[in-house]
C-alpha cells in the first residue's frame, strides 16, 4: 500500500511517501511545496493544490494523512495554516482515497512512542523505521512521520 503523509502549511507544505508490505515500510520518495510570501494568497493556495495533484498522479497513493493544525499565539497564522490544510485536505480527497487526520501529539507517539518528542528524535527513528531515507527538510520528515502513523493506525 503506498501511503501519501502531509504536512501543511502556507509557506512550506512537507509531504512524503512510504509503502507498507505488512509491517515492513519503505521510503519512496519526500519533498515540500514552497509558495512566495510575495503571492497572493489565493495564488499560494493554488500553488499548493496544483502540485500536490502532481504528487497525488505521480505516486497514486492508496491513502494519505494530515497532520491536524495546532493553535497558536497568532490567530493570523492560524488561519493561514488551516486554510493551506483545508487545501490539502480537499486536494487528496478529491481523488478518492482515504485521508486519515493526526494531532502532532499522536505522530509522535506513533513514531517515537511519545507524545512529547523532540523534532530531531522523531527524525532520528524516521532514519531507522525507513533505512537509507534522505530528508529534504523538518517538514518533509513531518510528512513521513503522519504517512507512518496512518499505517500504524490503519492496523487497528
Amino acid at each position: 500500500m503506498i501511503i501519501l503523509g502531509l504536512d501543511p502549511g502556507l509557506g512550506t507544505t512537507g509531504w512524503g511517501v512510504i509503502s507498507a508490505d505488512g509491517n515492513r515500510l519503505s521510503h519512496i520518495a519526500n519533498g515540500h511545496i514552497k509558495t512566495d510570501p510575495k503571492m497572493a494568497l489565493a495564488s499560494r493556495l493554488l500553488k499548493i493544490d496544483l502540485e500536490l495533484t502532481d504528487l497525488l498522479l505521480e505516486y497514486k497513493p492508496e491513502g494519505a494523512a494530515v497532520e491536524e493544525v495546532f493553535v497558536n499565539s497568532n490567530p493570523q497564522s492560524t488561519l493561514k495554516l488551516g486554510q493551506a490544510r483545508g487545501v490539502v485536505l480537499l486536494g487528496a480527497s478529491r481523488t478518492g482515497i482515504e485521508v486519515g487526520e493526526y494531532s502532532a501529539r499522536t505522530v509522535k507517539k506513533s513514531v517515537v512512542g511519545v507524545g512529547n518528542a523532540a523534532k530531531d528524535q522523531v527524525q532520528a527513528m524516521i532514519k531507522i523505521l525507513l533505512p537509507g531515507v534522505k530528508l529534504a527538510g523538518e517538514d518533509a520528515a513531518d510528512a513521513l512521520a503522519v504517512a507512518i502513523t496512518h499505517v500504524h493506525h490503519r492496523k487497528r
